[in-house]
């Protein structure tokens, strides 16, 4: 073990943030391109970018659960977590090479629609993340002891994960987005390939009976089944939603909709009103864990309403025209006036994503980690979700200039950095160290689950709303559920005392 590592100082936590960090900065391209790319070059609406987007979380349901077991499980290269890094992080690298050709490829198989080939793109570049995003998240707690070094470990993975996501919106701003994703290809090359080799995974892990907290529990799958409880009104939605897509059947009622959203709220609101008090720390430990993943879901609808859909917002509601350089605006040239206004809202869409992760990478380890530490990390997750509830829900009202919206989404901000981070520190203390993996994917489905329901289902709704203000309403009411349901959740006191006067970011 090298000396970084076992002093867990400032330097390591740099370094094992850098594989999650690849990760992000391909993500934040995706974010960042794929729907730009899509609605300007090739001309697909709303509704057909939902349907792209919603390979993604498909890949996340299947790739981080099964990638996560099996990485629980087995040891190869000198590491369980690192041949997924090497290997999702090389596959994520070269999905990016795909991005700006997709109606190159599109042509060269003789295609007529390029939506079968950015479906392809999609899945493949999601799939390539969702192999390395749950190791590069699990290694973190399999190096690091619960309490506040569990925090660091997680808060600064946001920090630097979010200065290099900030990085990404700055490129695309300054350069443009094809300039992006080639710096990104390289990058996530070296980001995933390089670090793993300095860090030293411990062989064996801590599983449940091994120490007098919780009793021994065999794997079951009746048993994570009902850990996800909370997300079964997501889950059958999905399996609904798109069953309809691929058979192509059309259903004019909504009953499928709100059928799906009645089962969600009963199954959330059940699992909330559950009392941990009581009962065994192993099957209080589910229950919280349950808990975690209701309030979790709720942030995901507005985060990724957002990520989807802020093109579409700011083509409604931004007068493009009004922003245009005279000499185009006067030319009468549609196709120059097309361009330029293309151009302007991919400014717009980097410049605001640059600073809700400019603010993301600040706050974590400056000051969410720190004051996690004096009010407790659900609190200050809690309060991080209703300013950003607060932002959002401004937008939607007053979005109408480029200014505002930069403001809005820097103070958004400050949810995005709890997102990233808190959520990671406290789901890990509540499941067997021996297991991270596997729960790390069941945790990730409080994500991707709720994505694929922005994809197929919000999106069409969004789709036939005229005033595209709905959109960052829908981010509002969902983030301010997801606060709520959050406050709800008991803290669980670290494992291990350790000094009173550690804060984040000191060296140990």
């Amino acid at each position: 073990m090298n000396e970084m590592q076992r002093k867990l100082n400032k330097p390591f936590y740099m370094l094992l943030s850098l594989p999650s960090t690849a990760m992000g900065f391909a993500l934040s391209i995706q974010i960042a391109a794929l729907s730009w790319l899509l609605s300007t070059q090739h001309n697909l609406d709303i509704h057909q970018i939902g349907i792209v987007w919603a390979a993604g979380p498909i890949a996340g349901i299947l790739g981080q659960v099964i990638i996560g077991f099996i990485s629980d499980k087995v040891w190869f290269w000198n590491g369980r977590r690192r041949p997924f890094i090497l290997i999702g992080g090389f596959l994520a690298a070269m999905s990016l090479l795909a991005l700006p050709n997709i109606g190159v490829i599109s042509d060269s198989l003789g295609f007529e629609s390029v939506m079968i080939v950015a479906i392809a793109v999609a899945l493949s570049l999601d799939l390539s993340i969702n192999v390395s995003f749950n190791p590069t998240r699990s290694i973190i707690a399999d190096v690091t002891e619960e309490g506040k070094a569990r925090t660091q470990g997680y808060t600064w993975m946001q920090t630097i994960s979010g200065t290099f996501g900030m990085l990404a919106y700055a490129i695309g701003f300054f350069w443009d987005n094809i300039a992006l994703i080639y710096v990104g290809v390289f990058l996530v090359l070296a980001f995933s390939l390089i670090p793993p080799f300095f860090i030293e995974e411990p062989r064996e892990l801590e599983l449940a009976g091994e120490n007098d907290l919780k009793p021994k529990e065999k794997f079951s799958f009746l048993t994570l089944l009902n850990d996800i409880k909370p997300l079964w009104g997501f889950l059958g939605y999905s399996v609904y939603a798109s069953y309809l897509h691929l058979s192509g059947v059309e259903v004019e009622s909504h009953i499928g909709e709100l059928i799906a959203f009645v089962i969600t709220l009963f199954f959330v609101f059940d699992t909330l009103a559950t009392r941990e008090e009581g009962r065994p720390a192993a099957e209080a430990d589910h229950i919280g864990f349950k808990k975690i993943l209701a309030a979790h879901s709720f942030s995901w609808i507005g985060v990724q309403t957002m990520f989807v859909f802020t093109y579409a917002f700011l083509q409604d509601k931004m007068p493009m025209l009004d922003l245009l350089p005279a000499e185009i605006s006067n030319s009468n040239d549609p196709k120059a006036i097309k361009e330029a206004t293309d151009n302007i809202l991919g400014d717009i869409i980097n410049l605001s994503f640059l600073l809700l992760n400019l603010v993301g990478a600040l706050l974590p380890a400056l000051v969410l980690g720190p004051l996690a530490n004096k009010i407790g990390r659900i609190k200050t997750h809690s309060y991080a979700l209703i300013i950003m509830a607060l932002a959002y829900g401004i937008i939607g009202f007053m979005g109408t200039s480029p200014t505002i919206v930069y403001v809005l989404m820097a103070v958004a901000g400050i949810g995005w950095a709890s997102i990233i981070s808190l959520p990671f520190a406290i789901m890990s203390e509540r499941v067997e160290q021996g297991k991270m993996g596997l729960y790390m994917g069941l945790f990730n489905l409080s994500v991707v689950l709720p994505q694929l329901v922005v994809s197929l289902g919000i999106s069409l709704f969004l789709n036939r709303i005229e005033d595209k203000s709905m959109i960052f309403i829908v981010c509002a009411v969902s983030l301010a559920i997801s606060a709520i349901a959050w406050l709800v959740i008991k803290e669980v006191p670290h494992g291990k005392p350790e000094p009173e006067n550690l804060a984040i970011g000191d060296n140990h």
